[in-house]
């Protein structure tokens, strides 16, 4: 899974690539190799035109050796075993679809549950939200955020959050945010810990939007990191330039061991993809 050609600082692995995750093609593959894992998630019918998919996060073992996202060590009992149920409607676009990296970060996460509790955590294109809602659940102030003009994915973020019992407005919170657009909605976030994204690189075109909100973000977050999956679908996408350009640090973060420790076995996951695990900070 950490293999690949994703450009970090000047440095990449081989590996293989994918379709663009737009196409009609990916869709229905993704979706057939997704719904056939029996490990750690199921989809059951629930109403016309829409599945719910219901991920179980477990903990087998002691998994104490990868619980912190910033060097703590656990503290108290853990949370051994989460359900998340999303909603996802697979005719409807690709922000209504769970894909592959949704479930490696939220995976990530989990194994780091511990150190989640109490911290303001902002995700990226949320669409169907799954790493967030399994922040919420492992005790974070969450924020979930999609853009500002596309309604009906905030609305379908929303749904994913009640069908989890999580009340928008009260449990977390349910935002637009543009990409690119230093806006109202941007300003008045507040303190962030940490700001998390599951395949929004998935166009060149909206890289540098994307690493402009970012920037700004933890310019007034200094202490907080940029943490995403990313789907590698061609050999020749770079964000080195614009990582210079924007004054961001990027280290890729080592994933073979995700999800080991609650015997999942990623390659159901992974769906024959290449997926990273990359970590984004302020230049020093």
């Amino acid at each position: 899974m950490t293999s690949g050609r994703f450009h970090i600082n000047g440095e990449s692995a081989t590996g293989s690539s994918s379709n663009d995750h737009t196409s009609s093609s990916t869709t229905a593959s993704t979706a057939t190799s997704l719904q056939q894992q029996t490990n750690s998630a199921t989809t059951i019918d629930i109403r016309e035109n829409e599945k719910i998919r219901t991920f179980h996060f477990t903990s087998r073992g002691d998994s104490t050796s990868t619980l912190a996202l910033q060097g703590e060590r656990p503290t108290g009992s853990l949370l051994e075993e989460v359900e998340i149920k999303i909603p996802e409607l697979l005719q409807s676009g690709y922000s209504f679809y769970t894909w592959p990296c949704s479930p490696i970060l939220a995976w990530f996460l989990w194994e780091r549950r511990n150190s989640l509790v109490g911290k303001r955590i902002l995700e990226l294109g949320a669409g169907t939200a799954l790493p967030g809602i399994l922040a919420a659940k492992c005790g974070a102030q969450v924020l979930l955020s999609d853009r500002s003009i596309s309604e009906k994915s905030l609305q379908h973020i929303k749904r994913s959050c009640t069908v989890n019992n999580l009340r928008p407005g009260q449990d977390i919170e349910v935002i637009g945010l543009s990409w690119g657009l230093l806006l109202n909605s941007l300003w008045s976030l507040g303190h962030l810990d940490l700001i998390i994204a599951a395949d929004c690189f998935y166009d060149p075109c909206v890289f540098e939007d994307i690493l402009v909100t970012v920037s700004f973000l933890l310019e007034r977050n200094p202490t907080a990191k940029f943490i995403f999956t990313y789907q590698e679908r061609s050999a020749d996408w770079s964000i080195e330039a614009l990582l210079k350009k924007w004054k961001l640090c990027a280290l890729q973060i080592n994933s073979d061991d995700i999800g080991k420790a609650s015997g999942v076995d990623l390659l159901e996951i992974l769906g024959g993809h290449t997926i990273h695990l990359i970590e984004i900070t302020r230049e020093l």
